[in-house]
């Protein structure tokens, strides 16, 4: 357990394990049922006004639904989940008749595509650097949705089960939590509910990517059959992939159902090493049956 309220990578790098079993766990849309408050009150509301897309707004919020919460790149980095959703804009019939300018965020997409940690530190440091407009106002987006989330989104409690689930889980593994969430959110949230005794480690987006966070935590720690990553996005499952690792998803819509199958059974067999195989697999079709990469409006 940790009694810590801020992190470094170096926590991670040094991390020590203490059991034999490790499990890295999402936040939004996994433990907490914020996605949808989050995206649709904060993000996308400050998104449309930042950009002057009023005109356009049934299509913005559409792009921006459909990218954040219900497809393939469900849980990106936010940074990342901006730039794909204006595309997505973009290219929407509707909005070219419009003639509504979506900007095509080509600095942004510059930063993305250099590999460093994405975050509003790095992003600050850009913007010192370069004086670049665009990423000054891409800044000043994501620090405004910070300060609704502070302001609106509290006391949100765990979907039933995880708490339960959370709990028997760290009797048995080190437990991180793994997230693209700015680490102050992270670390209120998870205090409020009295859930941050349970996890030696708050891994936020500006630690690095989530594939990152379990390779420096567990590399040459853990046999890989032993670490597991928990979460309700794709990027979950590719962060386990690359790592190795096993997956348990957190189907959306279906929370605490999965949290339920987990507590009851699919822990147990991740200690018991029948995990992998079929039984992952079963889960992995469930969940990916879940979330399109194709938009209502392209079908």
């Amino acid at each position: 357990m940790t009694d810590k309220l801020s992190f470094t990578q170096e926590d991670l790098t040094g991390f020590t394990p203490s059991k034999k079993f490790f499990a890295g766990i999402d936040s939004d849309g996994c433990v907490f049922d914020t996605m949808e408050i989050k995206q649709k009150k904060c993000f996308h509301t400050i998104s449309i006004q930042l950009w002057h897309l009023e005109e356009i707004e049934q299509y913005t919020r559409e792009a921006l639904e459909f990218i954040n919460l219900y497809s393939q790149w469900r849980g990106q980095n936010r940074f990342i989940a901006q730039a794909l959703a204006f595309d997505l804009l973009r290219e929407r019939r509707e909005v070219v008749e419009s003639g509504v300018n979506v900007p095509e965020l080509r600095a942004l997409k510059d930063m993305i595509a250099s590999g460093i940690p994405l975050g509003n530190p790095t992003l600050e440091e850009a913007v010192k650097q370069t004086g670049n407009a665009e990423l000054a106002l891409c800044l000043k987006w994501s620090k405004l949705v910070n300060e609704e989330i502070a302001r609106t989104v509290k006391q949100i409690p765990p979907f039933p089960h995880a708490r339960e689930c959370i709990e028997k889980i760290r009797h048995k593994a080190d437990v991180i939590c793994v997230s693209q969430t700015p680490e102050e959110a992270l670390v209120r949230e998870w205090a409020e509910n009295d859930l941050l005794q349970h996890v030696e480690v708050i891994a936020g987006q500006e630690l690095g990517t989530k594939s990152e966070h379990i390779k420096l935590a567990t590399a040459g720690r853990y046999n890989a059959d032993n670490v597991i990553m928990i979460g309700d996005a794709p990027g979950d499952y590719k962060a386990a992939m690359s790592n190795n690792a096993c997956f348990f998803p957190i189907n959306p819509g279906h929370e605490a159902a999965s949290w339920e199958r987990l507590l009851e059974e699919g822990f147990d067999r991740f200690i018991s090493g029948t995990f992998r195989g079929d039984y992952q697999q079963s889960l992995v079709d469930e969940f990916n049956a879940l979330l399109p990469d194709t938009p209502p409006w392209k079908q």
